[in-house]
């Protein structure tokens, strides 16, 4: 019951380790960038802006490392 068969294409679902990789690293990204907007210089209410910054690059080059994973071999075939 792990993949199906779809004519002679195999269907994966995303269980490849290009989509593990670009999900994980999107997920601690956004983890990091929350962590950014709660812990600023002055307390609760203000953002560590430098924090912030790091998570949400991390967030945005996600699909990018995927996508040269997927080239690489490393994801579903088309």
């Amino acid at each position: 019951m792990s993949q199906r068969t779809l004519g002679s294409k195999q269907v994966h679902h995303g269980r490849t380790p290009a989509a593990w990789v670009s999900s994980m690293l999107a997920l601690v990204g956004f983890i990091i960038m929350v962590v950014g907007f709660l812990t600023g210089p002055d307390g609760f209410p203000s953002i560590n802006v430098n924090i912030s910054i790091i998570g949400a690059a991390l967030v945005v080059i996600s699909p990018v490392v995927g996508g040269v994973m997927n080239k690489a071999g490393l994801g579903q075939d088309e």
